[in-house]
């Protein structure tokens, strides 16, 4: 079988990130609808609909396009020499498109106004060390899951973000496009745009914190020839193994 040509895997990137965001704002205007006011069982709510979708996405996605759906996991890629630049400028692209339409499809499904700018503050020192946190953790996982066991990667990331909306004090983005996303939809998950920024350069520092932790820890990084979240350019062989496509 022919490897994903760069369209296919754009579209799985963009089509992924639409669903991943999609979920995070419309499970949060759910939850929030039918929490009553109970703050608590409304992240619950919100908690177990990301984790799932996670899970889900990556299964079925990540045989085309390794499953980023993160502009954090892309660079942390680049920055391992997996991807070429060109790939990569595409993946952020195609993530930050399908991040946007996910906004808008949760808005209209909700029958909420298309265009909307969050007002929910996120900021200080401790949201921005969460955030750190958070994305370094999702790396961490990612990158060391793929070394030692790559089938359970869909699920190491599902169940670590289901972890992170709790332990984290910003709730875990962990994704420069969702986030950017989500200062779009003045609902549950958003966050103002002027907090977005910061949570954007946390994110990426404890990306590639995560990176040369993950070298330092296995002596250089991921294994190159595993993993669903790969050089961009996986397949699936039909027995539930993600294989990357030779070079």
């Amino acid at each position: 079988m022919a490897p994903p040509s760069a369209g296919q895997r754009f579209g799985a990137e963009f089509l992924g990130t639409a669903f991943l965001v999609a979920t995070v704002i419309g499970s949060g205007i759910m939850a929030e609808r039918l929490a009553g006011g109970n703050a608590a069982l409304a992240l619950l709510g919100n908690t177990l609909a990301t984790g799932a979708i996670l899970f889900v996405l990556i299964a079925a996605l990540g045989p085309i396009s390794g499953a980023h759906f993160n502009p954090a996991v892309t660079a942390v890629f680049l920055l391992q020499r997996r991807m070429r630049a060109g790939e990569a400028g595409g993946y952020l692209l195609a993530q930050a498109a399908g991040a946007l339409v996910g906004v808008w499809a949760a808005h209209l499904m909700f029958d909420e106004a298309l265009l909307q700018l969050s007002t929910r503050v996120r900021t200080g020192p401790s949201q921005w060390l969460s955030e750190w946190v958070a994305a370094f953790g999702l790396l961490l996982t990612i990158l060391l899951t793929l070394r030692g066991w790559a089938e359970a990667v869909p699920a190491a990331v599902g169940l670590y973000i289901a972890a992170a909306y709790w332990f984290t004090a910003s709730t875990s983005f962990a994704n420069p496009a969702v986030t950017i996303a989500r200062s779009f939809s003045d609902t549950f998950a958003g966050i103002r745009p002027i907090d977005a920024p910061a949570f954007v350069l946390a994110q990426m520092a404890g990306a590639v914190a995560a990176h040369y932790v993950c070298r330092a820890l296995t002596g250089g990084g991921a294994d190159a020839d595993a993993g669903a979240i790969s050089q961009g350019k996986p397949k699936f062989d039909g027995t539930a193994r993600y294989r990357s496509r030779s070079r």
